[in-house]
């Protein structure tokens, strides 16, 4: 809580999203971007990578077409349960028969390797599971197949593919998460985000859209890829909440500068502007860097693998949604327009309520957030 010294009151500190680690951030980065899970944990996701961002809570709530309360109860849900709050819980059926120790002696068997209870093979499936239970020394469990998928998807066990991980080996990491909190909290009307969108190439793409039951629109298969790709050169104005770019063939040096004079063409006083971008090595050249110096643009860099912190990533899954989703464009051009009639439309209907009630059944989205900023450090209360 913070005192208002104009009115002699106590103002509530905004809500926003602890610090994310770095696999919190990259899992929320990788349901947006791909869109493919259900639209619960899509909006959710949403919710909680914008506010990750930088972006308030009324923002936030015009990007998923959510109510604010709806917003604030997400981030402080995930802010005390993390990721898990991405699947709702909902109760209900008749008494559980076993007790709670049996169901977290089954929790602990599923999520041990099979070679370290003496069985050959190295990984459970339910049937042999359930038939390990039944007959394991000293304790017998009778359960059903169905009965014990329901018990460890309730628990949270999933049968999930096994995969690698990595963390930020940034050394700087915490600096900079601090300078771009800094920026987006001080100067919001002088912060700007930027970053490459693709590759999008030129194929039929896969979608959903209202259709006759049972005659869904069909697109046709192609396997030749005769067109190339491109990059979408995208620059967000965090104060104006407005989003434009343009189309190139590669990400380059070159590239990043042109996108880099718009941005600073969209604050022509000549005051200085803080850009927030990722590590990529087109975006921090030393031609780059002297003519940011030179047109006073403060360039404000991800840590290394956190690109989830710019606050344009959350702006990145509508427009996939929109724009590449249920698409077939014939060429480049085409595409290219399309996009950028979306933009205009975009921003244009950023803040219209009717808009917002049109869409509220169609969008999907995100959620998290408490005391705890980012992803690591408690906010400083104000004496």
């Amino acid at each position: 809580m913070t005192s208002d010294p104009t009115a002699g009151g106590v103002v509530a500190e905004p809500v926003r999203v602890r610090r994310l680690t770095d696999q919190e951030g990259q899992k929320l980065q990788q349901i947006v971007r791909r869109g493919s899970t259900s639209s619960v944990r899509y909006r959710r996701a949403m919710m909680l990578l914008a506010s990750a961002g930088g972006n308030r809570v009324p923002v936030i709530s015009k990007l998923v077409q959510a109510d604010e309360d709806t917003v604030r109860d997400v981030i402080h849900r995930f802010n005390e349960i993390g990721l898990a709050c991405l699947d709702p819980r909902w109760a209900g059926g008749r008494p559980r028969l076993l007790s709670p120790d049996d169901e977290d002696f089954v929790v602990q068997t599923a999520t041990t390797r099979p070679t370290k209870l003496g069985q050959p093979f190295t990984r459970w499936s339910i049937r042999k599971l359930a038939a390990y239970l039944r007959k394991v020394h000293g304790r017998v469990i009778r359960i059903g197949r169905e009965a014990l998928r329901c018990l460890l998807v309730r628990r949270g066990v999933t049968f999930q593919r096994t995969k690698t991980w990595k963390e930020s080996p940034d050394p700087e990491r915490d600096a900079k998460l601090d300078r771009i909190e800094e920026v987006l909290e001080r100067f919001p009307d002088r912060v700007f985000a930027f970053d490459e969108f693709g590759p999008l190439g030129i194929r039929p793409t896969a979608g959903a859209g209202w259709a006759p039951a049972s005659h869904p629109e069909r697109h046709p298969a192609t396997y030749h890829r005769t067109h190339g790709v491109r990059y979408f050169h995208g620059c967000y104005s965090i104060g104006d909440d407005t989003l434009w770019g343009v189309n190139r063939r590669t990400k380059s040096a070159a590239n990043t500068v042109a996108a880099l004079k718009s941005i600073r063409a969209a604050r022509p006083d000549g005051a200085p502007i803080y850009l927030i971008l990722d590590n990529l090595s087109a975006h921090k050249g030393a031609d780059i860097r002297r003519w940011a110096k030179k047109n006073k643009v403060n360039l404000c860099f991800t840590p290394t693998y956190a690109s989830w912190a710019n606050p344009i990533e959350a702006h990145f899954g509508p427009l996939r949604q929109f724009t590449v989703a249920n698409s077939n464009h014939r060429n480049h051009t085409a595409q290219t327009r399309a996009l950028h009639a979306y933009l205009r439309w975009r921003n244009a209907n950023a803040r219209h309520p009717d808009v917002f009630a049109a869409q509220r059944r169609e969008r999907a989205r995100i959620r998290s957030e408490k005391g705890i900023r980012w992803g690591g450090r408690p906010l400083q209360v104000a004496a």
